[in-house]
């Protein structure tokens, strides 16, 4: 019986996500640039582009209880490996002005050649892959000495690696690769992904990030379901018992700390598309703690909680509070001290304000199927005569 609930639930939710991915289409085609709901399109791009960034993050600190605080570090490098091999042979040369460009593959010019359209298509998802695999890779050299400390010394060290990880993009020593402090351009971003269906183009520069952002969380939500997950929340809770169970430590939080870093290198590949650029300096350590923000918004634990954190921190940060700034916003006058950054003010003020009346997050460490279920009804106990 518990089966088939779970089986109806994953039919379900399946359903719904493949109703939103169309929606998206559909509201890629009918809101053009010059409508006052093209914001919405943005905050999609973006906040798709944040929600996998934080369930990723919450991967690592929520389900396993390792505190890191190098996130922005690992986007960096999916951001730079997706910009190197995407960038066309004819814009190399333009793009790394001041360098002999080391690298001059790119994947979507390799596969189109010969596949044409899906060619290219090709290309973009094994350059995604790619970023999210270099970004693996420098996280399992990073964890083997790091992942031995615990806590905040734990955080401070992935944090020093995030930074030096940023300070070593931009040195020009690594210019003929990483085109140095310079930014990279000209690769395959989210508006040049159209569709062309009996001599009509269909955009899918939305559709594109959400459709990555919704397969990378569909796989770590399978992960978290698996005895992997499970291993991983037995060590959050208890390392000592999780130990005497059989669960080996040091692999365990290894996987979480790959797997967590490879999809945070997806998403910064993903952000490379919507920004159509990628700059060391995008990726300070403050980016690190805006996806910390979203994941405590949402609530340690919960995907859906880190889904909805990011959606609505992108949401009122990026539209529903910038007319703040502008002078005045659904009747509110910002004061001449703050006229420049009114909008931030009260951002903050309404962070507080979710803080405090929802001390675990929006959602704790619930899921939205969890919301849905009928709550069973504690047994009464007959008084004792």
């Amino acid at each position: 019986m518990i089966e088939n609930k779970n089986r109806k639930s994953a039919w379900i939710a399946f359903v719904i996500v493949l109703l939103f991915l169309a929606l998206v289409i559909v509201l890629d085609q009918i809101i053009k640039p010059t409508d006052k709901m093209y914001m919405l399109l943005t905050v999609l791009q973006k906040g798709s582009v944040y929600a996998l960034a934080a369930v990723s993050m919450n991967l690592l600190n929520g389900y396993t209880g390792l505190f890191s605080l190098g996130h922005a570090g690992f986007m960096l490098i999916g951001a730079y490996t997706y910009a190197i091999f995407t960038i066309p042979s004819t814009a190399r040369d333009t793009v790394y002005q001041y360098y002999d460009a080391a690298i001059r593959i790119s994947f979507p010019e390799i596969f189109s050649g010969a596949l044409g359209g899906f060619g290219t298509v090709l290309g973009v998802a094994l350059a995604v892959i790619l970023a999210g695999l270099m970004a693996a890779l420098l996280a399992y050299l990073i964890g083997l000495p790091v992942l031995r400390l615990k806590s905040d010394y734990l955080a401070i060290a992935t944090l020093g690696f995030a930074e030096i990880i940023r300070a070593v993009f931009q040195w020009s020593k690594l210019g003929p690769v990483t085109n140095g402090s310079n930014l990279l351009k000209s690769f395959a971003r989210t508006s040049t992904f159209k569709l062309n269906l009996g001599g009509s183009t269909v955009s899918l520069s939305t559709f594109v990030p959400v459709l990555i952002a919704t397969i990378s969380i569909t796989v770590i939500v399978l992960i978290v379901n698996s005895t992997y997950g499970r291993a991983f929340k037995a060590i959050r809770d208890d390392e000592v018992a999780a130990e005497a169970m059989g669960i080996n430590l040091a692999k365990h939080k290894m996987i979480s700390f790959v797997t967590s870093s490879f999809f945070a290198g997806v998403a910064g590949a993903t952000m490379a598309m919507v920004l159509s650029i990628a700059q060391a300096n995008n990726f300070k350590s403050a980016m690190t703690y805006e996806i910390l923000l979203m994941v405590v918004l949402g609530g340690i634990g919960s995907i859906s909680g880190s889904v909805i954190g990011a959606m609505l921190f992108i949401s009122a940060s990026e539209w529903w509070l910038r007319g703040l700034d502008s002078g005045s916003f659904l009747g509110i006058n910002a004061p001449g001290v703050f006229r420049n950054g009114f909008r931030l003010v009260v951002f903050s003020v309404a962070i507080m304000i979710v803080v405090l009346f929802f001390r675990k997050g929006i959602m704790g460490e619930k899921e939205l199927p969890d919301l849905f279920r009928k709550r069973k009804k504690a047994p009464v106990k007959e008084a004792a005569e």
